[in-house]
């Protein structure tokens, strides 16, 4: 077995409770959600889902109590983003970002801006990914918004923004708050009810440890009665009616939900309440921090972000003075099997920002809680050894 260091795009392995619950379910459960007969197999699948929503509103400090009815889900951040943006925005309104914006929020801004339907300001940020206080402070004052919405961290540098700053200046001006939490829930705590956040999509399969094809949104109850519904459909209750209801969490929830994954997600959010985001965040920092200072010593490597763990995630774009980022990836993905990812990571705003969208991106490395410290002196190895290496014999 390799040594995965990509866990910016999905944390793995995932602990063993995560697949076992996976399986019972199918194997043993497997009842529909909300369309049975009351049996005792559909009761089951009815208290797990309602128990996962529960710890969902329990880790981000959810509205009213942490009332889990103000959780949805949906099949990853992607989709909760897009619940959110195209239920919300109407003609004539504007929104704010930042340029460090993943496609998952810039795409379907664009598309609305392009239908003319919105306007957009992305406020620029600095060559760390760092987003100044002052000036989203300046641009509130400048113009009025309807909406920020913005990721808590960068999906390619790992800088983490000032979530606190941000949501009281959104709080100031009468601007409703959606966080992008894909790199950061389930490793760096967040109130949603503290914060006044109207809207925080979060995903499964990153930090909160769960498979892919889960996600959701934790909502302001204000916020989601002002949100059209995206999809509509069977909802296994008021079927009585025609129209999609408004009960939460059932708006926003037409169709049959992936319940082997939630069911999944529902087992990695007991195992993380028990191991708990401090020390998950301390470890990986602790790793990150030894990562780093071995990647600074090592010529004809160029990062990009910041050069210290204060305020970022482990995650790492790298490039090289005289080798291309994609082929050193392959290169050691082949041998020693050390798995990365080069590119864009579909962000290249973000990548402009950086000043790394001229070398098409960068090989980024991210570190995860299972990692070791010995993995990490693998890498800095196959590192030095490839730069040691002249270009043209490569």
């Amino acid at each position: 077995m390799g040594i995965y260091l990509n866990n910016a795009a999905t944390t793995w392995p995932k602990p063993e409770v995560v697949p076992e619950a996976m399986y019972d379910f199918l194997k043993s459960h497997g009842a529909n959600l909300a369309r049975g007969a009351a049996a005792k197999r559909d009761l089951s699948t009815m208290d797990m889902v309602m128990c996962c929503r529960e710890n969902i509103a329990q880790i981000f400090d959810g509205y009213k109590d942490a009332d889990p009815r103000y959780v949805t889900f949906s099949s990853n951040i992607t989709e909760s983003l897009n619940i959110v943006l195209k239920g919300f925005l109407k003609p004539g309104m504007k929104v704010i970002t930042s340029s460090m914006e993943h496609n998952a929020s810039m795409r379907p801004l664009r598309r609305l801006e392009q239908r003319g339907i919105i306007g957009i300001r992305v406020v620029d940020c600095n060559r760390e990914g760092v987003l100044h206080l002052e000036d989203l402070r300046m641009a509130m004052e400048e113009e009025k918004f309807d909406l920020m919405v913005f990721t808590h961290a960068s999906n390619i540098c790992g800088t983490v923004q000032d979530l606190p700053g941000i949501a009281a200046i959104c709080k100031e001006s009468g601007v409703p708050l959606v966080l992008d939490s894909a790199q950061t829930a389930g490793v760096i705590p967040v109130s949603v009810k503290d914060l006044d956040i109207a809207a925080l999509c979060f995903t499964g399969h990153k930090g909160l440890m769960g498979p892919q094809g889960t996600g959701g949104i934790v909502w302001r109850p204000d916020f989601a009665e002002k949100v059209d519904c995206f999809l509509e459909g069977g909802t296994g209750s008021f079927s009585h009616l025609e129209l999609q209801p408004d009960t939460m969490p059932d708006k926003f929830e037409a169709g049959t939900p992936n319940l082997p994954g939630i069911a999944g997600l529902h087992a990695a959010t007991k195992w993380l309440m028990k191991e708990t985001t401090g020390k998950i965040h301390e470890r990986e920092q602790q790793l990150g921090s030894i990562l780093l200072e071995g990647l600074k010593k090592l010529p004809g490597l160029e990062l990009a972000g910041k050069m210290t763990m204060d305020e970022r995630l482990p995650v790492f774009p790298i490039n090289f003075t005289s080798l291309d980022h994609a082929e050193v990836a392959a290169a050691i993905a082949d041998d020693p099997g050390i798995e990365t990812r080069p590119g864009l990571h579909c962000a290249p705003t973000a990548h402009q920002t950086l000043g790394t969208l001229q070398h098409g991106g960068a090989m980024r490395v991210s570190v995860g809680y299972f990692n070791t410290e010995e993995e990490i002196s693998i890498f800095l190895k196959a590192m030095e050894d490839i730069l040691s290496i002249p270009a043209d014999t490569q």
